[in-house]
């Protein structure tokens, strides 16, 4: 027994300790704006394609609906000029002739299909990712080359992630197409005792129905997706702390440094201050913690502040006027209202002009008697 027990004293006796150091590499950090800029430029951004493509085929069957008469009039009438003349003998200017008509009717019938298309495929990644060019994404990389990183690529999270989407949209919409299916196959049979347009526009109807059904359940599925989207794209782009330090020092510049540099502007502009403080023409004081030093001379619009300072640098402004032989007069409301309403540099605000005005004179009157 006992010897079981010196066994597991050490294990007992030592402290539990908690090594926050394993986590630091650890992405926990949500991206920066230059991260995400930097992203977006090589292409690395946020946009569902299901999204796209649910639009792009809305707005093709939208304008295939719209001009469904146009269309079958124009392909109607083309048709029946090209049987109604192939007696015709075949010689290169009717060939042209039927050629420069398939091209008429193309643009007739698909043209504004289309431009339709284009114009939405752009929108809508335009609403996506924004106006964004770059040819990063499809610049040669070698390393696209190797085998390893391509079975990594088709066995990663990603891949399995996509592959569970791909089947779940294949699962509703085909859900959709036979609830939809089923109500009208039974029906398509009639069809046959149609004159042909009739029966067209019955067909048209319903793969028009079909059509507008399924394409609803897509963009459903694309905003989800493109919510999915967005929300990888950021998990993507997460940083460690020791990232996100590395950036700002790259971006701001080292933080050690930049104390050091506003250290030296402070101690230059205190140093400027400070060699202003024998040019005042007084210093009006809490006595202990505020001191002003005040300039006036003829053509000024106002007294001017040439230094102030709390506590011991107006400690330091004392000790300079006093060597300089600058009056100091102990005002604590005054003082205390010039610290806090104005800079160095600044005049005297407008609210104090009557109590600097008496200051001033005071000081003015002294010097008259030591000159006398």
């Amino acid at each position: 027994m006992e010897i079981l027990q010196s066994l597991y004293r050490p294990y007992v006796s030592r402290p539990f300790a908690f090594d926050l150091q394993l986590f630091a590499g650890d992405k926990t950090e949500e991206p920066t704006s230059k991260k995400r800029a930097d992203a977006k430029k090589k292409g690395q951004v946020g946009r569902s394609t299901e999204l796209s493509t649910a639009f792009v085929l809305l707005i093709g069957f939208f304008i295939i609906k719209v001009m469904w008469a146009h269309i079958y009039g124009s392909i109607a009438a083309y048709t029946t000029y090209v049987f109604s003349h192939l007696n015709q003998p075949v010689d290169t200017e009717n060939i042209l002739r039927i050629f420069i008509g398939i091209i008429e009717l193309l643009a007739q019938t698909s043209l504004p299909i289309m431009l339709g298309i284009m114009l939405m495929g752009l929108a809508i990644n335009v609403f996506q990712v924004g106006l964004n060019f770059n040819t990063e994404a499809i610049g040669f990389k070698p390393d696209k080359l190797n085998p390893i990183n391509g079975f990594g690529r088709i066995f990663s999270k990603r891949s399995l992630v996509e592959l569970v989407k791909s089947l779940f949209k294949i699962a509703i919409i085909g859900f959709f197409l036979y609830d939809f299916l089923k109500d009208h196959l039974m029906a398509m049979p009639q069809f046959i005792y149609f004159d042909l347009p009739n029966s067209l526009a019955q067909i048209a109807d319903i793969v028009f129905s079909m059509a507008f059904e399924v394409i609803a359940v897509i963009i459903v599925l694309g905003i989800l997706d493109y919510g999915y989207q967005k929300w990888q794209t950021t998990q993507d782009l997460k940083m460690t702390k020791q990232e996100v330090k590395d950036e700002m020092k790259q971006t701001e510049g080292d933080p050690q440094i930049k104390g050091k540099i506003k250290q030296k502007q402070r101690q230059m502009a205190m140093s400027r201050m400070m060699q202003e403080v024998p040019k005042a023409d007084v210093i009006v004081t809490n006595p202990t913690h505020f001191a002003v030093a005040l300039q006036y001379s003829k053509g000024m619009v106002a007294p001017l502040i040439v230094a102030k300072g709390q506590d011991l640098v107006a400690k330091r402004i004392k000790d300079i006027a006093r060597d300089a032989r600058v009056p100091i007069v102990e005002n604590r409301p005054l003082a205390r209202a010039l610290y806090a309403s104005a800079e160095v540099g600044d005049t005297v605000p407008a609210e104090l002009y009557q109590a600097v005005a008496e200051v001033l004179a005071y000081v003015y009157r002294l010097k008259n008697r030591r000159r006398a």
